[in-house]
């Protein structure tokens, strides 16, 4: 079953997540965001993307840690891997891309947001951040270069060694968000965005946009299988572990 639906009108496509668990990223829905992406690179008929989630409170709520929690090392190397994969396709998607942040952004949501040019955030408490340290496990390589590239070096210590959510305005205010707008009208307004930048010559917005990503791109493809292990090492870890199986433990009784 899809976990993906594209919405498309005119030149314009909606990837919309609909995924079991609020869009938790899994396996099979991590090779499918590296498929799509690479269609929609390929396409010259699409002029602009909008990320966007059906579920109306998750964006996504990061690693389906259910499914992932019973993978061995090879298998969960496997699916970092993918998910590396598919971080650097949507990072190096040739097109312009908004994120519609209409649900809580967080660990992997957070990420997939970080891959967009402009991210627009709906206002009244929508979580977004990057709480991976608080799980027990580092931001993987590529990760920590996608949020370098995207945050003042003044939130770093915010975001990546604290692990804070943020919402609203304080969002903005350490560059997880680009802007606010209101439930009423919000994809509305996000489309509004992106053809701003479909306005533009798009060829030109290409090339430009490759310019300034490259440099990023080809660092974390250079680094992430070498640092990977270190990575594994604490997903595997006993500590890591019990905070993993609490979590998993927590879910089950809320549903």
């Amino acid at each position: 079953m899809s976990g993906i639906r594209l919405e498309k009108a005119g030149g314009f496509v909606t990837a919309r997540f609909d995924k079991a668990r609020g869009n938790a990223i899994d396996e099979p829905f991590t090779q499918e965001l590296l498929k799509v992406a690479g269609e929609l690179g390929a396409d010259p008929g699409v002029r602009g993307v909008l990320l966007a989630s059906a579920h109306p409170k998750l964006f996504s709520p990061g690693l389906d840690l259910v499914t992932l929690v019973e993978y061995d090392r090879a298998a969960m190397e496997r699916f970092m891997r993918v998910f590396a994969e598919a971080v650097w396709a949507l990072y190096a998607l040739p097109k312009p891309v908004v994120a519609a942040v209409s649900g809580h952004a967080v660990a992997g949501g957070c990420i997939l947001s970080l891959t967009a040019d402009y991210r627009v955030l709906k206002r009244g408490g929508i979580q977004v951040g990057l709480n991976e340290v608080k799980v027990g496990v580092p931001l993987p390589w590529s990760v920590a270069l996608l949020l370098r590239a995207s945050v003042p070096p003044s939130a770093l210590t915010q975001v990546a060694l604290l692990g804070r959510n943020f919402s609203d305005d304080d969002a903005i205010a350490v560059g997880l968000a680009d802007q606010l707008a209101d439930a009423d009208g919000f994809e509305d307004f996000c489309r509004a965005r992106l053809e701003e930048f479909a306005d533009k010559d798009t060829a030109s917005i290409a090339i430009t946009k490759g310019y300034l990503r490259e440099g990023v791109l080809r660092e974390m493809r250079s680094r992430e299988k070498e640092e990977m292990g270190a990575w594994l090492d604490r997903w595997f870890s006993d500590s890591t572990r019990e905070r993993i199986g609490q979590i998993v433990a927590g879910m089950g009784k809320g549903r």
